[in-house]
């Protein structure tokens, strides 16, 4: 009786043989395991991170703020922050910090165009697969402690 499976991943580690698995399956979901050549030459041509305006009035240093995440203590890839604070008379302040990805990635751009594929970075046991070149989630745009965004 013939043996109907592939040769190929007999000779895979298991954990190779789930990273074919969940590839596979992105993709039949319509979602991209790898980034595009285009979008990785993107990545390469960004080398800094976007500077605030030092003459924009709104901004406010907002640093003293006990911020905290949800992400690992580990994780560089800090996209959200919350802090709160006392605002008086029983009052709470809830302030939200979002990384300003498109500060770097432009609208309609080789990056953007698979952020808006996966909408989401995927995690499954055998790989992560991020929604972002790990340039910009860990590094330009992350809101990774004294750096300044």
């Amino acid at each position: 009786m013939p043996n109907n499976h592939n040769q190929a991943n007999h000779h895979q580690s298991p954990r190779a043989t789930l990273r074919a698995i969940a590839r596979r399956a992105m993709r039949q979901r319509g979602l991209a395991p790898e980034f595009t050549e285009a979008a990785l030459t993107q990545t390469e041509r960004t080398t800094h991170a976007a500077a605030p305006s030092p003459n924009d009035a709104s901004l406010r240093d907002l640093r003293k703020l006990l911020w905290a995440s949800i992400d690992n203590d580990d994780s560089r890839d800090l996209d959200q922050l919350s802090a709160a604070e006392d605002a008086g008379g029983g009052q709470v302040r809830v302030y939200v910090a979002v990384a300003d990805v498109d500060a770097l990635v432009g609208r309609g751009t080789a990056v953007d165009a698979h952020a808006a594929t996966n909408t989401t970075s995927v995690y499954t046991a055998a790989e992560i697969f991020p929604m972002l070149p790990e340039k910009f989630s860990t590094d330009l745009t992350s809101l990774n402690q004294d750096v300044d965004r």
